[in-house]
């Protein structure tokens, strides 16, 4: 999923402070998952638009919204009557979100309410890591399933590093080296010779370097 989390409350004030009439919309995707942007976090985060309001004097004008997704152009319909008489949109989703919103809405000023961060998952309850970069050529089969682009610090594809000591890397005694990891995984396995395997060099092309992606599927096109 898309790890996010939200920005300081004084960062989010200061955004809005022109505006008058605010909408906070949510996302009940990745970011309700991750407890960033869900409808509990837009009520608490239109709650506190509230309060500080009427601290400042102000008469509060905040509505509140949790779209299916913000990330897919057939539910921003669900914004049309709501974002009419609104000065200002805070969104709550992914970094994907405001910009959708952006594009639908385009006599409306949007702000991202949260910092998109990684793609990652739950080690435990209220703690997420990153487990992905997106690169777009996926090669995880020949490191024991394990990432060593997103989960080593130097995204070395030949490691370990010099670094490496008792299992964790060198930047941090609580980050594992990831290919303590993979070597430990593949020893499981029997599949040690993975590691004296030749592999070609990666195609990065299909990473973020060649401009924004996009993927097409020809079959569900309507």
């Amino acid at each position: 999923m898309v790890v996010a989390e939200r920005k300081p409350l004084n960062e989010l004030l200061e955004m809005v402070q022109p505006y008058k009439k605010i909408l906070v919309a949510g996302c009940k995707g990745c970011v309700t998952v991750c407890n960033a942007g869900g409808k509990k976090e837009v009520e608490i985060l239109a709650s506190e638009l509230r309060i500080a309001r009427k601290k400042e004097g102000q008469e509060p004008d905040v509505k509140e919204i949790t779209l299916e997704r913000q990330c897919d152009p057939e539910y921003m319909d669900q914004l049309t009557e709501v974002i009419k008489d609104r000065d200002a949109v805070l969104s709550i989703a992914c970094s994907v979100g405001p910009q959708y919103i952006a594009g639908r809405f385009d006599d409306k000023v949007v702000f991202p309410g949260l910092n998109t961060t990684f793609i990652g998952g739950s080690l435990e309850h209220g703690v997420f890591a990153e487990f992905c970069q997106a690169c777009g050529a996926c090669g995880i089969h020949n490191f024991g399933g394990l990432c060593p682009i997103a989960r080593c610090s130097k995204s070395l594809l030949n490691g370990p590093c010099g670094g490496s000591s008792k299992g964790k890397c060198e930047i941090s005694k609580e980050v594992d080296c990831v290919w303590q990891l993979i070597y430990d995984r593949l020893n499981r396995l029997g599949q040690m010779d993975r590691l004296t395997r030749v592999i070609p060099c990666k195609d990065w092309t299909t990473s973020r370097d060649g401009g924004p992606r996009k993927t097409i599927r020809e079959d569900l096109k309507l």
